[in-house]
């Protein structure tokens, strides 16, 4: 009897230092599936954690924004070429909310919507970034608009006058 205890003993020795000798920060990696892509979405089953407002990264190296979380799936805004996301790739949770660079280093350049730099004149080199979806401060709390903002071409001055601190679309003719 006394045998066969202390096999048992030693067996559970051995369990114990194998537990203890397994790391905790092991790199597990949510991944899910794209159901469907259709008109720059992707639908995908499969990352049940993550966040609206995470980045997501696909198989292909494309990013996205998820924007919609149901119940056995999530809908992703494709940043990029959405033609190189297709039905059945994988794709991983970043665990990063989406940021963007900010201050002085962009003014003067040509960026897209995610603050890419379009222009030619290389990176843009900032310490300071600021999340892409952040509350809006309360119309009590915001500056007044009183200063107007030139943006160089006359007829845009002319039809739709800007103000510094005001959010304003401007979008032209593109059979020009």
């Amino acid at each position: 009897m006394s045998t066969k205890q202390l096999k048992t003993v030693e067996i559970a020795e051995i369990l114990k230092q194998e537990i203890a000798n397994i790391s905790s920060n092991s790199d597990l990696e949510e991944v899910g599936q794209v159901i469907t892509v259709e008109d720059g979405i992707a639908k995908i089953y499969g990352i049940n954690k993550v966040e609206a407002g995470e980045v997501v990264e696909f198989e292909s190296g494309i990013k996205g924004l998820v924007i919609s979380l149901e119940t056995n799936s999530v809908s992703v805004i494709i940043i990029g070429e959405d033609w190189e996301v297709k039905q059945g790739d994988t794709t991983k949770r970043t665990k990063k909310i989406l940021q963007v660079p900010v201050g002085k280093a962009l003014l003067g350049r040509i960026v897209d919507g995610i603050a890419n730099p379009i222009d030619g004149k290389g990176p843009i080199i900032t310490d300071t970034y600021r999340n892409v979806e952040e509350k809006a401060p309360g119309i009590i709390a915001r500056k007044s608009v009183n200063q107007p903002v030139q943006t160089g071409i006359k007829v845009i001055d002319a039809l739709i006058p800007i103000g510094r601190g005001q959010r304003e679309l401007i979008i032209g003719d593109r059979q020009i």
